[in-house]
């Protein structure tokens, strides 16, 4: 009897491992082409020229810079602004880059991590990636001790950072999907 109670678990076991493994097939199958992986679109809505800026008041958002709920980051001035519904500007502020910057385009958020050791070795939070360039990934974090010195130009680091009060905003307002677009 109790040869035969296992032989029948056995067989639910392998049947189990079948069924899931063909469903795990059909999920990865169905997934669309590009899905996660980073990439830039080269929206005509976000100019690869520099983008007009208000010379009267810097921290508005610059013209040309997209359409929609979006995070807007200038490598050039060093400023994000978190855009929320018709234009309108949540926050503001500005950031220090690493020393690998993302090409202008439009880009999604597709990883966030709470707590993570930035490539430099410094205690990050509120990890917010939205791409790669050259294997090196690039997001926004806020260094643990509130530290937002430049990166070392020997190390090839893609952390844009930000204060803790801006990471904090940052990690409500980036969810998964979020558009960021790039602009010089």
């Amino acid at each position: 009897m109790a040869s035969s109670s296992s032989g029948f678990v056995a067989g639910l076991t392998v049947a189990a491992l079948a069924s899931v493994g063909f469903l795990a097939y059909q999920a990865s199958a169905s997934v669309p082409a590009g899905l996660g992986r980073p990439h830039a679109n080269n929206s005509p809505d976000v100019g690869a020229s520099k983008t007009p800026r208000d010379r009267k008041d810097p921290a508005a958002l610059p013209a040309g810079s997209g359409t929609g709920v979006r995070v807007v980051y200038s490598v050039d001035d060093d400023r994000v602004w978190l855009v929320g519904e018709g234009d309108s500007v949540k926050r503001t502020f500005r950031v220090t880059p690493g020393s690998v910057d993302p090409a202008p385009g439009v880009y999604a958020v597709t990883s966030r991590s709470n707590a993570i050791t930035g490539t430099d070795g410094t205690p990050v939070e509120h990890v917010v990636r939205f791409t790669e360039v050259e294997d090196i990934t690039i997001g926004f974090s806020a260094a643990v001790d509130g530290s937002m010195q430049a990166p070392d130009p020997a190390l090839k680091t893609g952390g844009i950072r930000e204060s803790r009060e801006d990471g904090n905003a940052m990690w409500d307002f980036a969810t998964i999907g979020r558009a960021v677009a790039v602009i010089p």
